[in-house]
């Protein structure tokens, strides 16, 4: 069993440092995912309102 420890990355949208904690790690890894986010969730946020906006 893979041990989880938060992690600091910095948004590639706006600059701004936010944590991957352990927690969301061992979710993504639960899911399958391979790749960290590279977005804070408010950019993450704004990014999916965005799309939705065009698509309707």
């Amino acid at each position: 069993m893979t041990e989880y420890k938060d992690k600091i990355i910095k948004c590639v949208d706006c600059g701004a440092e936010f944590t991957f904690t352990a927690r969301d790690q061992a979710f993504y890894a639960e899911k399958g995912f391979n790749n960290e986010p590279k977005r804070c969730k408010a950019c993450r946020d704004a990014k999916k309102a965005k799309m939705n906006k065009d698509n309707k």
